[in-house]
């Protein structure tokens, strides 16, 4: 018996318009990430204030990341800031 070997489909790369909604919401999930981080570090103990300050640091750096991008594409960080991220957008 032969296997029969499909073509899989061509990825299409995203549009421009797609990798900057992307970037926006990566943006806003990563500020919400880090105001729960700080929320959760103050009420840490033990083992988890460090493990709290790790996540703190690494969020605050990829989100300074983030907005220095958005800002080399042209993308309006103020109206980002205004913006809340629904993880319900993302299902679907």
């Amino acid at each position: 018996m032969q296997e029969e070997y499909r073509r899989e489909q061509k990825i299409t790369e995203k549009t421009e318009y797609e990798k900057e909604i992307e970037l926006i919401k990566t943006i806003i999930k990563t500020r919400e990430e880090l105001k729960s981080n700080n929320k959760n570090f103050e009420y840490a103990e033990d083992e988890l204030v460090d493990y709290y300050t790790y996540q703190i640091k690494a969020n605050q750096a990829k989100l300074d990341y983030l907005i220095k991008l958005a800002k080399i594409k042209g993308i309006e960080v103020d109206i980002i800031n205004n913006k809340k991220y629904s993880f319900e957008e993302d299902v679907g």
